[in-house]
C-alpha cells in the first residue's frame, strides 16, 4: 500500500515515544510505502481534486535523521491507498476545516482513517456523555450557577474546558470552594465557553489508564498515567509516570461494549480514558501510547494496528 500521513512536522517527531512514527516503522517493515504531508499543505481548487503537497520518505533507522526524503511533489489524496489523519490536537477552526477537506477526498474515492465525518461527530470530552453507564457524575454548561450547585452537590470536582489537551486548564476544587468563582470566571468567559464539570474521582492516585480500542476491539493492555507529586493530572505532557498495565474486569467491559459502536462510525482506532471504573475521555484525534506499551509489556500495538489497517482498506 502507499499510505500518507496528516500529521504534525515531521522534524518535531519524537520517534522514541511518537505513535505515528510507530505506525510508519511497522508498515515500513511490511514493504508499504510512506508519504506525509501537514494538513496546511493540503488544497482543493475548482474543478479539481483535494491534493496536498507531500514528501514520500524512507525511513533510515538513525534516531537522529530519522527519514531521507524532502523533495515535496504534488499529489491527491484519493490516489493513495490510506490516508491516516495523525495531526495532533487542539480541534481548533483549521482542524475543522481540515476534516472537510479530506471527507471532500473520501467522495473522490480517499480511504481516510479515522473517517473525517466521525473526528467531527466525536469531540473528545463531550463523547462520554453518551455512555452515561460507564461515567461518573458530570456536568456541561456554561452557566455559573449550574457549576456552583454540581459543586455543592459533590464537594470534590474536577472542572476542564472541552477543547483542552494534554491536561491544560484542569482544576480541582475541594470541599471549601477555594477559589471557585475564579475558576469559574477563568474557564467559562462569563458564559461564552462552555465548561465540563465532573466530580472528583480518587482512583487518579491509580493511574488515568489509556485503553486503546483498534478495529473494535481493545488493546489487552492499557497505559497507566500517574500524577506525580502535588499534580491531580496524570497526563504524560505534565509530568505524569507511565505504567503499562493489564486491562482490568471493568476495562475490558468498557473497551468491549464502546469498541463495536466506534468502529461502525468510522474511528480505527481511540484511545478511552479511564480513572478507576469511569470513562473521562475518548480520543479518537491522534491517539497515542503505543510504544510506551511494547516497551514495558511486549505487546505489539503498532502491528495491531497495521494488521486492522490492512484489513480495512477496500482494493
Amino acid at each position: 500500500m502507499n499510505i500518507l500521513f496528516v500529521a504534525d512536522p515531521l522534524e518535531q517527531f519524537q520517534i522514541y515515544k511518537d505513535t505515528t512514527f510507530a505506525m510508519m516503522r511497522e508498515a515500513a517493515r511490511r514493504g508499504h510505502r510512506l508519504s506525509a504531508c501537514e494538513p496546511q499543505q493540503m488544497r482543493w481548487q475548482r474543478g479539481g481534486r483535494v491534493s496536498a503537497r507531500v514528501r514520500d520518505i524512507e525511513l533510515t533507522g538513525d534516531a537522529t535523521d530519522w527519514f531521507v526524503g524532502r523533495q515535496v511533489r504534488n499529489a491527491a489524496l484519493a490516489d493513495f491507498d490510506a490516508v491516516l489523519m495523525r495531526k495532533d490536537p487542539p480541534f481548533d477552526s483549521e482542524y475543522f476545516y481540515a476534516t472537510h477537506l479530506l471527507e471532500q477526498a473520501e467522495r473522490e474515492g480517499a480511504q481516510v482513517f479515522n473517517r473525517p465525518r466521525a473526528l467531527r461527530d466525536h469531540p473528545e470530552k463531550l463523547a462520554i456523555m453518551e455512555f452515561p453507564q460507564f461515567i461518573g457524575p458530570t456536568l456541561v454548561t456554561r452557566e455559573a450557577e449550574d457549576i456552583r450547585r454540581f459543586h455543592a452537590d459533590h464537594g470534590d470536582v474536577i472542572l476542564k474546558p472541552l477543547d483542552g489537551m494534554g491536561g491544560t486548564g484542569i482544576f480541582r476544587v475541594g470541599p471549601d470552594g477555594m477559589n471557585l468563582g475564579s475558576i469559574i470566571e477563568t474557564l467559562n468567559g462569563g458564559g461564552r465557553q462552555s465548561v465540563m464539570v465532573q466530580k472528583f474521582l480518587p482512583e487518579i492516585a491509580e493511574g488515568d489508564k489509556r485503553v486503546l480500542i483498534i478495529g473494535g476491539k481493545p488493546v489487552p493492555y492499557c497505559l497507566a498515567r500517574i500524577p506525580q507529586g502535588n499534580e491531580v493530572r496524570g497526563n504524560l505532557a505534565v509530568g505524569g509516570l507511565g505504567v503499562a498495565r493489564p486491562l482490568s474486569a471493568r476495562d475490558w467491559e468498557i473497551g468491549e461494549a464502546l469498541g463495536p459502536i466506534l468502529h461502525e462510525r468510522g474511528l480505527l482506532l481511540a484511545g478511552v480514558d479511564v480513572i478507576g471504573d469511569c470513562i473521562t475521555e475518548i480520543n479518537v484525534t491522534s491517539p497515542t501510547c503505543f510504544q510506551e506499551i511494547q516497551q514495558q509489556m511486549g505487546c505489539d500495538v503498532a502491528a495491531l494496528f497495521i494488521d486492522a489497517l490492512e484489513a480495512a482498506v477496500k482494493r
